[in-house]
Order: C-alpha cells, then sequence, then structure tokens
C-alpha cells in the first residue's frame, strides 16, 4: 500500500471513530410489585397481646386518596348511608359517618359501648379503624397507635363491636371489597404522577435530535448533549439555536416520538383504569359526574340511583344493623331512601 493510500485509509479510520453513533437515556426505575406473596403465609401474625391484619391499613389508607374515583365511590355510599340513618343519643349522624367510612375504606369498623354508673347504654363511640387490633384473648381489643405521648392499651373485654367483611383466608379482619381493583388504582395514579412530571422536568424523551451533518465535530455533539442534558427543570420548554456552517439541509433533523399517541395512551390508562375502580366499587358512573363521551349518556339517573340503593346500599344497611342484636336493643334505624326533595 502506498504512502498516500495509507493516509486516506487512516483519516477513514479517525473519521468512523469520531462519528460513531451515540444515545443516552434518564429516568427513575420502576419498583416492580412481586414479591408480596410471601407475606401470605403469615395470614394474621401475632404481634404482643394481639394480633396484626393481613394487609397493611396504613397502606389502605394511603391508597384511599390514591385515585379520584376510587375516593369518589367510598364517599358517595358514605354519604347515602349517612343521609338514611337516623341520629340519637346513643350515636350521632357525624360518629355514623366515621363508622361507614372506616368499614367501607379498611373493611372493618368498631364501635365502643361506654355505660353509665348503673351499666346501662350510655353512648356509642367510633374507634379508628386503622390502628384497632383484635387481641389473642377472646372478646378482646387494642388500640396500638404509638406516638411521643401514646401507648398501646387494651379495650374493656367485651366493650368493642367489630363490623367486618369477611374474608377468605383468616376469621380475625375483614378486607375491603375492592381490594381486586388495587392495582388499577395505583396505575391511574402513576399516570398522573407521570404526566404531572412530564410537564414539570421536562425528563422524557419528547423527540429524537438526528444530527448527521458531516460538519459538526465531536465538540459541536458534547455542546449540543449538554444544552440538552440542562434544559430540565422549570422552563425546560425552551429553543435551542444550532449554527452548522456549510451544513445540509437535513443535517440536523428532529423527529418526534408520537407525542399525540402518548397522549392518548395516558387517556387510555386512565380510562381503562376508572371503569376497573367502578366495576369493583359497582357504583353508576352518572352519580359520580363522571362526563359520558357518547351522545346517548348514561341513561337516567333516577332509575341508576333506585337500582344502585337497592343492590348495594340496602345490603350494607342490613350488616350495620348487626348493632343492635350486640347492643340488645334496636338503636340502629334507617329512613328509606327516596329522591324526592320534600
Amino acid at each position: 500500500m502506498s504512502c498516500k493510500n495509507k493516509k486516506r485509509f487512516k483519516a477513514q479510520q479517525t473519521a468512523t471513530a469520531n462519528n460513531s453513533m451515540e444515545a443516552f437515556t434518564f429516568g427513575d426505575p420502576v419498583p416492580v410489585l412481586d414479591k408480596r406473596e410471601i407475606f401470605d403465609y403469615l395470614e394474621c401474625a401475632q404481634i404482643d397481646n394481639w394480633y396484626e391484619p393481613p394487609i397493611s391499613f396504613d397502606g389502605l389508607s394511603k391508597l384511599f386518596r390514591a385515585a379520584t374515583h376510587h375516593s369518589s365511590a367510598i364517599y358517595v355510599k358514605r354519604n347515602i348511608l349517612v343521609s338514611t340513618f337516623q341520629p340519637n343519643r346513643f350515636l350521632s349522624k357525624l360518629d355514623f359517618s366515621r363508622f361507614a367510612l372506616d368499614f367501607l375504606t379498611f373493611g372493618n369498623a368498631y364501635l365502643e359501648r361506654r355505660n353509665n354508673m348503673v351499666g346501662n347504654l350510655l353512648k356509642l363511640t367510633p374507634v379508628l379503624a386503622k390502628y384497632t387490633r383484635r387481641g389473642v384473648a377472646d372478646d378482646s381489643y387494642w388500640f396500638v397507635r404509638y406516638g411521643y405521648d401514646s401507648k398501646p392499651y387494651e379495650f374493656k373485654p367485651g366493650s368493642v363491636f367489630q363490623l367486618y367483611e369477611p374474608d377468605l383466608n383468616q376469621e380475625l379482619y375483614g378486607l375491603p371489597e375492592y381490594l381486586a381493583s388495587t392495582m388499577s388504582v395505583l396505575l391511574n395514579e402513576a399516570a398522573t404522577l407521570f404526566r404531572v412530571k412530564y410537564y414539570r422536568n421536562g425528563s422524557h424523551a419528547g423527540f429524537i435530535l438526528y444530527v448527521s451533518d458531516a460538519s459538526q465535530n465531536q465538540s459541536d455533539i458534547d455542546k449540543i448533549r449538554n444544552a440538552m442534558q440542562n434544559s430540565k427543570g422549570p422552563g425546560n420548554f425552551r429553543n435551542l439555536f444550532i449554527h452548522a456552517p456549510n451544513g445540509k439541509k437535513d443535517g440536523v433533523q428532529v423527529i418526534p416520538l408520537s407525542e399525540i399517541a402518548a397522549k392518548d395512551e395516558f387517556l387510555n390508562i386512565k380510562n381503562v383504569s376508572r371503569d376497573d375502580m367502578l366495576a369493583a366499587h359497582r357504583v353508576p358512573p352518572q352519580m359520580m359526574g363522571i362526563i359520558p363521551q357518547n351522545t346517548g349518556g348514561f341513561g337516567d339517573v333516577e332509575k341508576a340511583a333506585k337500582v344502585f340503593f337497592r343492590n348495594e346500599l340496602a345490603p350494607l344497611q342490613s350488616k350495620i344493623l348487626q348493632i343492635n342484636d350486640w347492643l340488645g336493643e334496636e338503636v340502629i334505624k334507617f329512613d328509606k331512601y327516596t329522591l324526592d326533595d320534600k
């Protein structure tokens, strides 16, 4: 090989090395919830003098506000129950509201019976289900909220009533009916949080900046890369100036990564996860302020409300009436559900 050809070959190798393609990604790692089955072996683990529930009540309380349609469906049921409840000197509407909300959220609700000096019923007080635990001893309950000035204490035996939604695997605690839609609630929340992050910090591959112009050297590429990486944070949607002397027409191209399709996918995730939540709670969409996407709408809201009450709220009222059996007297009463404004 001649000296001239050797120089040309060496120059081609240098150009190839300098013009090698590069790509970089950024983003947070995605947690995977696939190791929780190990806790199924524990069922209700014994801690000191009480049993822990089979699922984290702290997690259920956080899940309550994770998605709009999840909490809204619970509030709809709670509000209808409260509207039909007849308050009395033993249990006020506010206390019943707390009791009903606990049952719909945790699948467990507790009332403490407080007697007067002669042993007659004085008042029924709701106890926070999040911190109430079944004791190891029969008919014993513990309040296990820890704090700076608090410690676990045991209720008087026989003074606490537990209303619970039966579970298939154990008989100490109830579990909420919506538990099967937990992943849909979290997916809905994750989609919303991702969209918020999408707009706030711009850390997303919204497009590909394709540079094929031979006039750009490695130093120019580094400057463009640094300019794009530093565009994260507030004000990230900025203009980028690139000056390429003697550059080609298509030397620098901006290739979108289906931004419209990504938006549509976000809407699909929100809608599908919303439908899962509504199916789990069995609440008609027209009772939750959802705007129909079709021209026909959701149908008559009055008929839907009556069917909803008959199939969902009436059985709930029957469960709550178990309090009367525990007390031995009729304390809990409900009015007839009506849509009249009189």
